[in-house]
């Protein structure tokens, strides 16, 4: 069939097969713009959507931060870097979208490459300080909690955010690089650098390793370990009818810790196969379709969102401060409004006494 068409197209009159031609170009065209205009939609949809969760999250851990226990200080570091990808990168994708092109050329793709890199590392190893502490503190009486200190815990997310910066400037120092993303709408890593020279390799390598998979590798053994734990606990008690309700809440909290955990994982899988892909097969004919590529990194930008709605269903608490902060807000709405509606009407009262007066 493919060879009758190609013979038929063969036959035609130059002019035609030049028509045929840009026709062929026009559908493309279309087909792009269409793509590009979807694309623009759902990034713009995953970033509202992660400032508004991920600043309720901020908001109730403000409202409460008098009685924030230390390991929740990581949820909240969470949070900032999901909301920081989400005001720092999302913007410049949607206005490329728009653009059908990339906007601002090397100077904004670099610094792109600056945000996603700072922002990403800060999760992942957020994530893996996150499964430890549940893995020390899990199983164990209450008062010994008091082992992480809201200090400690500060400690650890200052060092999170020092690590994660130096990653982020070590291709400004020579080390490594940041380039495009193929079809235009990103840039992250020079995952293509990867063949054409030491240190490419080095730095893609090292990367891999120190900050994707000893991060994973210890938020695999710690939830393990966890789940190890709780079921020793279980058989504990197992002659009792129900377990402590301290053990419940445990169990739901460390649930909560590792559909966190999956799901960033699970969302940023597809983008390092694809990139690991890219790194081996970037000249060949293998090389991966700039569409096909955009679909795992449009995912792994979604990641952004489902935080926020893992602790909306899984924390009680969280639902009901976020009743209170409404409630609170709403009452302060009317009360101001009460009090402009009672001073124009003592205005108007005065100005009635002045004219009488007169």
């Amino acid at each position: 069939m493919l060879l009758q068409r190609a013979c038929l197209i063969y036959l035609l009159p130059g002019k035609e097969i030049i028509i045929i031609i840009k026709k062929i170009k026009i559908i493309k065209s279309r087909a792009r713009s269409l793509t590009l205009l979807i694309l623009a939609i759902v990034i713009s949809a995953s970033a509202i959507l992660s400032i508004l969760g991920n600043a309720a999250v901020l908001v109730t851990a403000a409202w409460r931060h008098s009685v924030l226990k230390a390991p929740e200080l990581l949820t909240v570091n969470l949070a900032v870097t999901d909301i920081g990808m989400a005001l720092s990168m999302y913007p410049l994708s949607i206005a490329s979208a728009f653009n059908h092109a990339w906007i601002g050329g090397d100077p904004s793709c670099l610094y792109y490459g600056l945000m996603g890199m700072i922002f990403s590392v800060a999760s992942i190893m957020t994530l893996a300080v996150m499964g430890l502490v549940r893995y020390l503190v899990t199983g164990n009486p209450p008062k010994s909690g008091s082992k992480f200190q809201r200090k400690t815990i500060s400690i650890l997310i200052g060092v999170i955010w020092l690590y994660s910066l130096l990653w982020a400037v070590f291709p400004f120092l020579g080390w490594g690089g940041y380039g495009p993303e193929p079809f235009g709408l990103a840039c992250s890593v020079d995952w293509a650098g990867y063949q054409h020279s030491l240190n490419g390799s080095s730095f893609i390598m090292a990367l891999a390793i120190l900050c994707t998979l000893i991060p994973c590798v210890v938020i695999l053994f710690s939830y393990t370990g966890i789940a190890w734990k709780l079921h020793k606990a279980y058989q504990s008690v197992q002659s009792n009818d129900n377990l402590p309700n301290s053990g419940a809440v445990e169990r739901k909290v460390t649930l909560m810790a590792i559909l966190i955990s999956a799901g960033f994982i699970v969302s940023w899988a597809p983008y390092v196969f694809i990139s690991l892909w890219t790194m081996f097969h970037s000249d060949g004919k293998d090389s991966v379709a700039p569409i096909v590529s955009l679909l795992p990194c449009l995912f792994a930008k979604c990641s952004t969102v489902y935080n926020p709605l893992v602790y909306y269903v899984f924390r009680k608490s969280f639902r009901r401060e976020l009743r209170q902060i409404r409630m609170y807000c709403c009452w302060d709405a009317v009360s101001k409004m009460t009090l402009c509606i009672g001073a124009e009407s003592s205005e108007e009262t005065s100005r009635a006494q002045e004219t009488a007066e007169e």
